[in-house]
């Protein structure tokens, strides 16, 4: 034994000598197919010693030993080891890994390779985004990532939905994700057409999000745009859609025949309203990019044409987008510069949904035009439009479609410049700073002779036009270093920290004036000083308001470690400064921690690539909604009784000066696996919301007059469960079939409520008044449907008869006792579906493929507010028409809000179905590439329910009274119905896409 120990002592020492004799200098260039490549790792196998980073291309490597291995890697590429053997120049080529690239995933403040990644993070690109004419960026996500929920009920084109990550994560603040585009934070997704987005990735669980702090209590998404590429030859390609859309899944109504036999006034007509108010929506897009680069430079520059139109008569926009990309190396690659600007001009017609809710509910005998009518009618004072005189809440709703306009336009510019310089091989600085101005001016016109709010029967106040401008202004910076050191093979380290400051100045105008010339075919909009107001003084109502010193100041830290390649820790650290908050509350502090280990590192099992274990904790925060809540606000009127005077006090809010940062803690743990044909993902998380903040009503007797107060008023739990899978059915040289499963559940529940017990959500007129229907209680779940029981059984005045719940003997269902302990409530639904799922299919054959993409919801339910007002077959409502969906009685004749009208609304919808050809092109054609796609969405849906959509309701916009106001979201009412919404539509789109 001692002497094979004394042979390997000597065996080792020789081999050392002889490397130290015949160590060499080994100098080099690397490259790829487009040309050398800089910030390549070069080290020699088995030691750092000499180890070094390119900055230039090239490299140089002291006291290399003769045969030595060199090793070379570069993220996106595949490794290599090439053996000196005495060489002392070595040139490499390096070669694209496709596989490597997709698993690069960007972060806040960087890139990471996926395997490392610590926290539950999900990136979609763009060959997986949904297909189709797509409006929002929003929609490419929508059933791709498993815990975020995308909803545009009814599919309005104007609107751009509610997205959800992990449920509701806060009550008073924003409820939605933090935008960051080009790693510019607080952007907006109508700021970037979805033509030119790359990537998107979503930061989903608190350790991911909390580098971001404040702003991400919702969760983070990370849009990465198109960009060209160095030593690239200039290059045009061109994306064009052609769409039509058509309305379906309308609400059942009668039509002239089952109308009159329920007892219906007849007034000569046969009208279909839905039919007169919606038309064949066509929409074009047109997106040309051009791009390339030299050695040291790239660009890319985009014109994006959006022309939609919406089902709903004078409904949708136009909207042109320029997006501009230039990046450039300077000082031997030391330092790259990267500028992005963006234009965006959106001319909207927003239309009236109002039209929609009418056409369910107008009597359909009556005529479209007063001259059809078959008794007279002054059809001229309603612009030759027919109307119901003398009825509660009843418009023509051609004549609110067709005479009255509702337009808005939208204006945005935006840039950022970002440079990066390399101080060392391990050290760069980054600076970046953008900023972003938006301005919008939206304006409604009601003519004299428009009998929906334009008085045309009121002897004074006649005509109305409505205008509103705001300006917005956002001012960023972030300055931040990253060191990354590769020490040897078992630790890396990357450390990145830095300042980053936001500013936001908002200031908006509001003017309405009426009391118009009658008997003028004039637009008076355009000359608003001939409003008189003679009848009524005193009835322009104009407002303005200003929310500037909007600051959020932060310093920010954070660590990634790798141990054996196998072994990853993740820890950051935030502290945030916000100017919302009274001057001892204003600074917040957000740490995280992550770890994560490959498990197959260690057991190495069978035919397994990937077996990764990991666990984070993170904390964000969510600031007021607003400046100055810790101020006092006062009531200030400017009339009979002088300035600052108010008949209910002058106090409206009082201040807090001790509001402080709600928070958001949360634990997640996620399984990661991979194998050859299978991947899946598995997360756990438990999420709790604290210190609230929220408007609480206090007691004005007791607080000099004030009503309200801004408090940290609560707390909320959310547990939940995500799973992704992809498995490749079918994978040779001829098919490649892919099937791919999100899906995922939540429970919230409301831990603390400091404003009471209490019912939301009040259905409204007619007849509705005082009927609240959502519950919320301490200790229970958010978001359920509450109220009495509909036992099946009808008295002989038509009148439903109700539960006895609680067994004494006496039903107590009107709504002053809907929390009383003798009343007979009880949860009749969930607002929130149980389970949410994606379910993708795609299918390659040949130049062919096939994209089919399943979207449901499951577990929620939804109050039919057109039942519960219209459904009942009430004699005194004969002027109107009736819901008659497959579950109307005709011995219901009378409106009584009961778990009759609460429907489950279960679905499963073929949200997307493509299928594509690509053409076989020579390689020396003037085309590179083309190919042609057919997209139909919204094919069909299967569901029980009986509205227009089963889609959850997530958030509740209050009742609409006549057309009134829809009022601020209600966030802890989902799972409402209301009559304003959109309707379902199906789009068949016809895709181009050349590249030369």
């Amino acid at each position: 034994m001692t002497q094979n120990l004394l042979r390997k002592i000597l065996c080792s020492f020789f081999f050392v000598l002889g490397s130290i004799l015949y160590a060499q200098t080994v100098t080099g260039t690397v490259s790829d197919a487009a040309g050398t490549l800089p910030g390549v790792n070069v080290i020699v196998k088995g030691t750092t010693n000499g180890a070094q980073t390119d900055l230039d291309g090239t490299y140089t490597l002291d006291n290399v030993a003769s045969d030595a291995v060199l090793v070379f890697s570069y993220l996106g590429f595949k490794t290599q080891e090439i053996a000196v053997n005495g060489r002392s120049v070595i040139d490499v080529t390096l070669e694209e890994d496709v596989a490597q690239l997709e698993a690069v995933v960007v972060v806040g403040y960087g890139n990471q390779v996926r395997k490392e990644i610590t926290t539950a993070v999900t990136s979609v690109s763009e060959e997986e985004f949904n297909k189709g004419v797509i409006n929002n960026a929003s929609q490419l996500l929508q059933g791709k990532v498993a815990g975020l929920s995308v909803y545009n009920k009814g599919g309005n084109p104007n609107d751009n939905g509610i997205i959800r990550l992990r449920g509701l994560s806060t009550v008073g603040g924003n409820t939605e994700p933090l935008v960051v585009i080009d790693g510019v934070l607080g952007q907006s997704l109508n700021n970037v057409d979805p033509s030119d987005i790359k990537n998107i990735t979503v930061l989903k669980d608190g350790s991911a999000a909390a580098i971001y702090g404040s702003r991400a209590s919702s969760g983070v998404i990370l849009v990465t745009t198109k960009s060209g590429k160095s030593n690239q030859p200039f290059s045009v390609e061109y994306n064009g859609q052609y769409g039509v859309s058509d309305a379906i899944n309308e609400v059942e109504i009668m039509d002239r025949g089952q109308f009159l036999a329920t007892g219906g006034t007849d007034l000569g007509s046969d009208t279909d309203w839905v039919d007169e108010v919606t038309r064949s929506a066509f929409s074009q897009v047109h997106n040309i990019a051009m791009s390339g680069g030299a050695e040291n430079t790239n660009y890319r520059v985009a014109v994006n044409y959006r022309d939609t139109e919406g089902i709903l008569l004078n409904s949708g926009f136009e909207q042109l987008n320029v997006r501009g990309n230039f990046t450039g190396r300077l000082f031997n690659d030391k330092l790259r510069i990267n500028f992005n600007s963006a234009f965006t001009q959106r001319d909207s017609d927003f239309g009236f949904n109002e039209a929609l809710r009418y056409a369910i509910v107008y009597n359909p005998t009556a005529p479209v035009f007063g001259d059809d009518a078959p008794f007279a009618f002054n059809s001229d004072q309603f612009g030759g439009y027919f109307e119901t005189l003398g009825l509660f809440d009843s418009f023509n709703p051609v004549s609110i479609a067709e005479q009255n306009r509702n337009a808005g336009a939208t204006t945005t510019i935006n840039y950022n410049a970002d440079f990066r310089y390399s101080i060392t091989d391990d050290l760069t600085a980054t600076l970046n700073v953008g900023q972003q101005v938006s301005r919008t001016d939206n304006n409604q016109y009601y003519p004299t002779t428009a009998f929906f709010r334009g008085g045309a029967v009121s002897p004074f106040r006649k005509g109305r036009a409505d205008f509103y401008s705001n300006e917005a202004r956002t001012k960023t910076l972030e300055l931040f270093g990253t060191y990354n050191k590769t020490f040897n093979d078992f630790f890396r380290m990357k450390l990145d920290g830095g300042y980053s400051f936001q500013e936001n100045d908002f200031n908006e105008n509001y003017l309405q004036v009426g009391d118009f010339p009658p008997g003028v075919d004039f637009d008076f909009s355009n000359a608003i000083e001939v409003s008189q107001d003679l009848n009524e003084a005193g009835r322009v109502i104009a407002n303005s308001g200003r929310n500037d010193d909007d600051r959020i100041i932060a310093f920010f830290l954070r660590g990634n470690f790798t141990f054996d390649d196998a072994i990853y820790l993740t820890a950051s650290l935030r502290r945030e400064g916000s100017s919302r908050f009274g001057e001892d509350n204003q600074w917040g502090t957000f740490p995280s921690v992550a770890v994560g280990a490959d498990l197959n590192n260690y057991l190495q099992l069978d035919n397994v690539s990937l077996l990764k274990a990991r666990l984070g904790y993170g904390v964000t925060g969510a600031i007021p909604p607003g400046v100055g809540l810790s101020q006092t606000t006062f009531n200030v009127t400017n009339g009979a009784g002088g300035f600052g005077s108010s008949s209910t006090g002058i106090g409206t809010r009082l201040a807090n000066p001790d509001l402080k940062w709600e928070e958001k803690r949360e634990l997640n743990f996620g399984i990661e696996f991979a194998m050859d044909r299978l991947s899946a993902t598995v997360d756990l998380y438990n999420r709790d919301i604290v210190d609230f903040i929220t408007s609480v009503q206090i007691d004005a007797a007791s607080n000099n007059g004030f009503t309200s107060q801004f408090q940290n008023s609560g707390e909320l739990n959310t547990k939940g469960f995500e799973l992704t899978v992809n498995y490749d059915i079918v994978r040779n040289d001829r098919v490649k079939y892919n099937m791919g499963l999100v899906a995922s559940t939540y429970e919230t529940v409301l831990e603390k409520n400091v404003g009471g017990d209490r019912t939301i959500a009040n259905l409204g007129a007619p007849g509705q008044n005082d009927t609240e229907v959502i519950l919320v209680r301490e200790g229970d779940e958010i978001g359920q449907i509450w109220g009495p029981v509909f036992t099946g059984e009808v008295d002989a005045n038509g009148t439903p008869i109700l539960a006895d719940i609680n067994g004494d003997g006496n039903v107590v269902a009107d709504q002053g006792s809907a929390l009383a302990e003798d009343g007979d409530f009880k949860v009749l639904g969930q607002g929130f579906p149980d389970w949410e799922i994606g379910w993708t299919h795609q299918v390659q054959f040949g130049n062919w493929d096939v994209n089919a993409f399943f979207r449901g919801a499951f577990g929620h339910s939804m109050v039919n507010t057109f039942r519960v007002f219209y459904e009942p077959r009430i004699g005194s409502q004969s002027s109107y028409n009736y819901v008659n969906t497959d579950l109307a009685r005709d011995d219901i004749r009378t409106a009584q809000f009961s778990s009759y009208y609460v429907e489950k609304a279960d679905f499963l919808r073929l949200d997307n179905l493509t299928v594509g050809y690509n053409f076989d092109l020579n390689d020396d054609s003037f085309i590179k590439s083309a190919r042609v796609s057919l997209t139909a969405q919204n094919l069909f849906t299967i569901t029980d329910y009986t509205g227009a959509d089963p889609e959850p309701a997530f958030q509740d916009l209050g009742a609409v009274d006549n057309g009134g106001n829809t009022g601020n979201p209600e966030v802890l009412a989902p799972g409402i119905d209301r009559r304003y919404n959109y309707f379902q539509n199906r789009t068949i789109t016809l895709g181009l896409n050349v590249k030369f």
